[in-house]
């Protein structure tokens, strides 16, 4: 999940994308220190802890006017060097369908429900690291969804599948105890059930996935 989700998501762009590229600076920095000592006589590689715990940086956007609410927490395990299982606890709410593509009627008021919609859920997710810090992801997260009128009103519940495809690079810090991750992915909710048919309507003028989703992850290793 990601900021692509949530109303006036080009507020953050800017600072998000400063923040990306100071981290993935300091990350090559540090590598390049991690290289050459390693290079040296008895210098030895310095091991990846197992467990890891994290979140994602767009809980930033809680900060704005009109908050998404969005809070995520993660509890992985790496399993072998190339593959992390993890835990993934997502809530958040939404005014308008998920399926809008960026372009003109990304943003647009117009397309929002009659209302909102809350979803919390958890979820799984397995993470395989191609090359270096290359790595692709796939993610299943079931959601209770709450249906809610202009008031807040409660109008029903569902249930909804999101699932997610994701290409990222992982870039360790401070020994590899700490990292980030910027990615893009792609989203798909195959299953979502009980909707309104107010909110059905509006979900039927665009696709059941979105394309080129930015994420960008942040986390602890211990």
């Amino acid at each position: 999940m990601s900021a692509t989700h949530f109303r006036h998501p080009y507020r953050f762009a800017l600072p998000l994308a400063t923040l990306t590229i100071a981290v993935l600076a300091l990350g090559s920095a540090e590598l390049t220190a991690q290289t050459t000592s390693a290079s040296g006589a008895g210098a030895a590689e310095v091991p990846y802890p197992r467990w890891q715990v994290g979140s994602s940086m767009f809980m930033a956007m809680n900060a704005l006017p009109d908050p998404p609410k969005f809070v995520q927490f993660n509890v992985g395990y790496r399993v072998t060097n190339r593959d992390v299982v993890s835990l993934e606890a997502i809530t958040w709410t939404y005014e308008r369908p998920l399926g809008i593509p960026w372009g003109p009627s990304f943003d647009d008021k117009l397309e929002n429900y009659p209302g909102d919609v809350r979803s919390v859920g958890v979820g799984v997710a397995y993470q395989r690291f191609l090359w270096r810090g290359a790595y692709a992801a796939a993610h299943a997260l079931p959601l209770l969804q709450q249906y809610r009128d202009p008031a807040g009103r409660e109008i029903q519940k569902g249930f909804q599948l999101f699932t997610t495809l994701r290409a990222g690079y992982h870039v360790p810090l401070f020994r590899k105890r700490w990292f980030i991750e910027p990615s893009i992915a792609m989203t798909a909710w195959p299953v979502n059930t009980n909707v309104p048919d107010t909110f059905a309507a509006r979900d039927r003028k665009w696709s059941k996935y979105f394309l080129a989703e930015p994420g960008l992850h942040f986390g602890m290793r211990f």
